[in-house]
């Protein structure tokens, strides 16, 4: 089969043209499975025969082009975020494209959060940042969708709102998407029916018609990539350190002005000025975290980046942007996080204040915001 062939074919579940080269876009399809009739990509081959959903991946522009069309549908938008990385997987700016569609939020990932946690009080820090975001949702639903926490009531949520409507859901990469859309497959769907494609206008973007009982369909779009989350740019062999699969073990550190605390080596915070406090890290379990003083901060990095500070080897930190530094003061009284998108949070318990500079690669998000814990 040329090269030429080989463009022209498009899958025979979802529509979007079949590609060889990277099974993280839509259309993937193994060199070997090419003659195959009829022909179907892998992620509908996987729907198909596994009841499971692969993900695929997007960049911002392409993905806001696909969200303009929900808007002109009747719909029920189900908008799924990780509580890990809430600011870094929010889909900014998704009100402007779902009309008067209703968004619910599927908050995922709960069984990260420590056990100890009161989640009603979770649930009302999500309802404020997301209102803050300017999103508007019809409610807010926690869950693990990888431990079965909650799921029986998203299912509920989702049948309370949905009201007889296609349901669509977007989220960012990395946020357990797939695991959801196979819970969903598993419970909702007739999959005697045909997978269908719906082409989003000024996008050749394709998203799979996942066929209801009812006639409707869930229609499962593409995952977005967001650069400005440390998961994105980092070397997917150190993702496995980065992202946590068990229940965080909060890390406090008691820290004097001028000391810094090194998170691997892919960002550094240092306590610039205020009375000694406490500092509450919020990160996965197996990252290396090495405190050492201001002042020797910067030679300990350069001689030991890779090494004994721990995170990707030191050629690997090469393909990283290079660190910006963020200037942040934490007001007396106050209760806040220090969050890195990707990477997690460091509660501030400050009543006397505190002036904090954090370093990160360019473009990763970097905050201050309301304590969540």
């Amino acid at each position: 089969m040329t090269q030429h062939q080989q463009n022209e074919l498009s899958c025979a579940g979802c529509g979007v043209r079949i590609q060889t080269e990277s099974k993280e876009l839509p259309g993937f399809v193994p060199v070997s499975a090419l003659e195959k009739e009829p022909l179907i990509c892998q992620r509908c081959f996987r729907i198909k025969h596994y009841n499971e959903a692969a993900s695929v991946a997007v960049d911002q522009d392409d993905f806001l082009r696909l969200l303009s069309g929900i808007g002109n549908t009747k719909a029920l938008v189900v908008h799924i975020v990780d509580i890990f990385d809430f600011e870094g997987s929010l889909i900014s700016g998704l009100q402007r494209f779902v009309g008067n569609n209703p968004v619910l939020l599927v908050v995922n990932k709960i069984d990260l959060l420590p056990k100890s946690l009161n989640m009603n009080r979770v649930r009302n820090w999500v309802q404020r940042q997301a209102k803050q975001e300017g999103l508007r949702t019809v409610d807010v639903v926690l869950c693990s969708a990888k431990r079965n926490i909650g799921f029986e009531r998203v299912i509920e949520e989702i049948e309370r709102y949905r009201e007889g409507r296609d349901v669509y859901v977007v989220g960012a990469t990395n946020v357990g998407k797939s695991t959801l859309i196979n819970r969903l497959i598993h419970d909702y769907s007739d999959l005697e029916q045909e997978l269908t494609t719906s082409r989003y206008p000024g996008t050749t973007l394709d998203a799979i018609h996942i066929p209801l009982d009812d006639g409707k369909a869930i229609i499962d779009t593409p995952g977005i990539v967001y650069s400005s989350r440390l998961t994105e740019i980092v070397p997917r062999s150190f993702l496995g350190t980065l992202l946590p699969d068990k229940p965080i073990k909060p890390l406090v550190y008691q820290l004097n002005a001028g000391q810094t605390l090194f998170m691997g080596s892919i960002a550094r915070f240092d306590f610039v000025e205020g009375e000694r406090q406490s500092f509450t890290l919020y990160v996965a379990n197996g990252l290396n975290i090495h405190r050492t003083k201001l002042e020797r901060a910067d030679q300990l990095y350069e001689e030991h980046k890779g090494g004994l500070l721990g995170g990707p080897a030191k050629e690997q930190l090469e393909e990283i942007p290079a660190w910006t530094r963020h200037s942040l003061r934490v007001k007396q009284g106050s209760y806040s996080d220090i969050y890195i998108s990707g990477l997690g949070w460091i509660q501030v318990n400050s009543d006397s204040g505190a002036l904090i500079d954090v370093y990160a690669p360019k473009g990763v998000k970097v905050i201050q915001r309301p304590s969540m814990i």
